[in-house]
This record gives structure tokens, C-alpha cells and sequence, in this order.
């Protein structure tokens, strides 16, 4: 007996979003993804009950744009276990000891229930340490003296929230993808980083000033003393400090290129083979993957971190050379030289913030800079396997809508010989560019705060939530390319 046939009882009865029969209007769409919007934002502002609220400490703050989510929240663990989940999934498909066939209807439901198992055995797994044994999320203890009852018991009424949240986040991104626009772990990823850009733009204590025109001082000039400017002092509050020129600069850069980059493509002609003058074209992308592998790498990364906190507080005789912290940061061994740059204090020695020496923070940017161009093209190579976005499955899908390219026999393999010509290479690029400007965005550092990926994923993302809104105007405007793109 298979695998398959033992574990099918069980992720086939796993709970499911139902998906829509026929079409759903475009304005139930919208309201669909509102109304979850409006849920997210009412879970990040509600904290669990039986938490010391003001005394727990937020590990993932500098992955909390990626992962989205709300400190001291129910929403605690955001996206995170849905990303581990997709990597573990993605690893496994891709060196194929799962044995499934996306393509047959059979294995899609086992692969979709093991991925829901798989989040609700990763959200346990990360709540588990962070209210039982890693004081990020510290049980009050009036609270347990006001029930009469042990720590331990307000401990597991507040994992039992956290590991709640986390399954609704689940369902709560099913429900976008299939009755709303776009997906809700994009979804998330906008509200969370737009969260912070918003109040880092508007910083209503710049100068002490306060009102409407304090908030745009505060942009332009952030902190910065009079007199000072060529200090060490002024030249780090010029560039760096809230609401700061170099920091506005970072961001509509990026957004600026990330746009720019999205609209960079080569387009494959195409014609249809029963209906004359019915032609089209097919966009290979710059960024064909999108950014979404790069939630792959930071949440990796973001779990090798979080595991090095653990050891730190539960191994008191833990190795120099695999980790030293300081007021829970490491600052030096294995687990500093992993951890990510997130600031442009903490390369940049020669302002006096960087408290190690230059040729560790130079080892510390080299090996950042190698695993996010690096694992940004292998991750974007496993996305677009499965995802159906390669060579093989893209030539299906063209074969199937009827289409083909001008001046090829319609034949699925010679289409796709025309697409290894582009896909491969421009998703290698286009990945390790993605990987490249995150860590350039989070060296120069971003208003409010948001790491370079998170601001990338949100620009990205939105970009693509609008072509995805104007297509589905376009299908609602012409109920006829819906049937031509199997889209009822």
C-alpha cells in the first residue's frame, strides 16, 4: 500500500473552501475580498485572551512585513505557516517523493489536503515555542490568580487562540482565491506593509511639531539638527532616521523599477487556429515568477532565526561560534552571519551604529546578497514548476485554448521547444534580480520601516491585483472570452 492510499482517508476529509458554481459576478468578488480585508485588520487589533499585553517581545518584527500578521495578536504567526508549508511542499515536489500528479484530479485533492495539514502541524509547531518556552507571548498571571487556575492553563488558552488564528488565516486566504480577487496572502501582504508606510510617511512627532504639516516636515527633514549635518550624528539623522529623504528615495525607487520591470517582456505571438483574424499574444515577463519566491527565502531565513532565539534562551552554554546575543540580537557566530541585513545601520560601521567589525558585517552582506540572488532563481524555478507557469504545462494550456503560434505546427511539443527558449532563462534572471534589489532595498533602508522584500512583494502584488481586476472587468464586459478562456 502507497502513502496515497493511507493518507487519503484522512486529507480528503480535510475542512475546504467550496468553490463557486459558474461564475461569480465581479462586484461579489470585490465584496468577497473587502469583507476578508475588513476581518484581517479586526484580528490583528484583537490580543488573546490571558496575554500580559506591553510585556511581550515581537521576534518576527523584522520579517513582519513578509509575514504579515499582528505582535501580541491573534493573528501572531500571520502567513508564516502557509509559507513553510509551501517550502516543504515545494522541496518535496521538487525532487519528487511525493509521487503526486498535479494534473490528476485525484492527487490535486491529496496535495491540497497535505498542505493544509502540513499548516495546521507548522502553525502548532510555531505557537507552541512562542507561549510555552519562548516569552514572546508571556501569559499574565493576575489572570490565572482571577480563575483560580495554573500559568500553564492561561498558556494553553492562549496557544489554543494563536493556533486559531492561524487556521483562519488559512481559510481566510482560500475564501479570496476562490470567491474574491487575487489571493489573500497577497492580500495580507499589502494591508500589512501599507500599515507601515502610512505611518512611516506620516510621522506626526517630527521636530515636535504637531498637525497636518508636522507629518511632511517630518518626510523631508526627519530629525535632522541644524548645524549638525556633517557630524557622524547629522549625517545618520539626514539619511536614516523616520520619514527621511534616503528612505523616500529607496522606496519610490523601487517602486519605480519594480513596475518598470513588470512591464518588461517578450511577447510570443499567437493566432487561433478555428477562428480567423483571433490573435493574441503570450507575455514571458522579466519577473515571471513574480516575487512571491521571495517570501519563500525570507521565511526561511525567518525560521533559522527564530530557531537560533530558542537555543539562546533555553541553551544557556550554547557555542560563541554558533551564536552570541545581545538584547536578543546575534552579534556574532553562525546565527549573525545568516541573519539578514534590515537597516542601513547595521552595515554601515563608518556611522558608528554597526557595532561589529567591518570584515564580519562584510561576511554577513556577501552571504545575504549570495542567498537571496541564489535562492531567489532556485525558488523561482520551483514556483513556476508548480504553479504550472513552466515550458511543458504553458504549452498545454495554449494547445487547449485553441491557440498556436504563427508559422508552427499546433503540436503541444513544439510549442513547448518555443518556450524553453524563454521561460527558464527569464525565470533564473528575473529571481535573482528580485533577490538583488530586496537586499539593496533593506541596505538603504525604506519608509516606515518595511524590509525591502515586503516592499516588493506589496508593489508587485499590486500591480498584479490590477491587471487581475481589469481582466476581470474585461470578462465581465465580454461574457464570450470567458467561455474562449475556460474562465465559467
Amino acid at each position: 500500500m502507497s502513502w496515497k492510499d493511507a493518507a487519503e482517508p484522512v486529507l480528503t476529509r480535510m475542512p475546504t473552501v467550496q468553490r463557486p458554481e459558474g461564475h461569480v459576478p465581479f462586484k461579489r468578488k470585490l465584496a468577497w475580498t473587502a469583507g476578508i480585508l475588513m476581518v484581517y485588520f479586526f484580528l490583528t487589533n484583537i490580543n488573546p485572551f490571558g496575554l500580559a499585553v506591553g510585556q511581550s517581545s515581537d521576534f518576527f518584527g523584522q520579517f513582519r512585513s513578509i509575514l504579515a500578521g499582528q505582535q501580541g495578536s491573534l493573528l501572531q504567526v500571520g502567513i508564516g505557516p502557509i509559507v513553510t508549508a509551501s517550502i516543504v511542499l515545494q522541496l518535496l515536489g521538487g525532487a519528487n517523493l511525493l509521487g503526486l500528479d498535479t494534473n490528476d484530479p485525484r492527487d490535486q485533492v491529496l496535495y491540497q489536503g497535505l498542505q493544509k495539514l502540513l499548516v495546521f502541524i507548522v502553525t502548532a509547531l510555531t505557537a507552541a515555542p512562542m507561549v510555552f518556552g519562548g516569552g514572546f507571548l508571556p501569559a499574565d498571571q493576575n489572570v490565572a490568580a482571577a480563575l483560580g487556575v495554573s500559568l500553564f492553563a492561561v498558556q494553553s488558552i492562549i496557544f489554543a487562540q494563536v493556533f486559531v488564528g492561524g487556521v483562519l488565516v488559512l481559510f481566510m486566504d482560500e475564501i479570496v482565491s476562490k470567491w474574491g480577487v487575487g489571493s489573500g496572502v497577497g492580500l495580507f501582504i499589502i494591508a500589512s506593509v501599507s500599515q507601515q508606510i502610512v505611518g512611516g510617511f506620516f510621522s506626526w512627532s517630527a521636530l515636535g511639531q504637531t498637525g497636518f504639516f508636522a507629518s511632511w516636515y517630518g518626510i523631508i527633514f526627519g530629525s535632522l539638527e541644524i548645524g549638525s549635518v556633517f557630524t557622524s550624528q547629522g549625517l545618520q539623522n539626514l539619511l536614516f532616521s523616520p520619514g527621511n529623504l534616503l528612505a523616500a528615495f529607496t522606496t519610490f525607487f523601487i517602486f519605480v523599477v519594480v513596475v518598470y520591470a513588470e512591464s518588461v517582456r517578450v511577447e510570443i505571438p499567437l493566432s487561433h487556429a478555428r477562428v480567423k483574424g483571433a490573435r493574441g499574444r503570450f507575455p514571458v515577463k522579466l519577473i515571471y515568477a513574480s516575487v512571491l519566491p521571495m517570501i519563500l527565502v525570507r521565511a526561511l531565513q525567518a525560521n533559522i532565526q527564530f530557531f537560533g532565539q530558542i537555543l539562546n534562551r533555553k541553551w544557556a552554554g550554547m557555542p560563541s561560534w554558533l551564536g552570541v546575543y545581545n538584547q536578543g540580537q546575534p552579534v556574532s557566530g553562525f546565527f549573525y552571519y545568516v541573519n539578514p541585513i534590515q537597516q542601513p545601520t547595521q552595515w554601515m560601521w563608518f556611522l558608528g551604529e554597526a557595532a561589529a567589525d567591518p570584515w564580519m558585517i562584510a561576511i554577513r552582506v556577501t552571504i545575504d546578497l549570495t542567498v537571496m540572488v541564489v535562492g531567489g532563481a532556485i525558488f523561482a524555478i520551483f514556483w513556476v514548476e508548480t504553479t504550472d507557469m513552466g515550458p511543458e504545462a504553458t504549452a498545454k494550456q495554449i494547445q487547449n485554448s485553441g491557440m498556436q503560434i504563427p508559422g508552427f505546427r499546433q503540436n503541444p511539443q513544439v510549442v513547448e521547444k518555443v518556450m524553453e527558449r524563454y521561460i527558464p532563462q527569464v525565470t533564473v534572471i528575473g529571481g535573482a534580480l528580485v533577490g538583488f534589489l530586496a537586499v539593496m532595498a533593506n541596505m538603504l533602508g525604506t519608509v516606515g520601516g518595511v524590509s525591502g522584500t515586503g516592499l516588493l512583494l506589496a508593489v508587485s502584488i499590486t500591480y498584479k491585483l490590477y491587471e487581475e481586476i481589469a481582466e476581470e472587468q474585461l470578462m465581465e464586459m465580454h461574457p464570450m472570452m470567458r467561455q474562449m478562456f475556460g474562465s465559467e
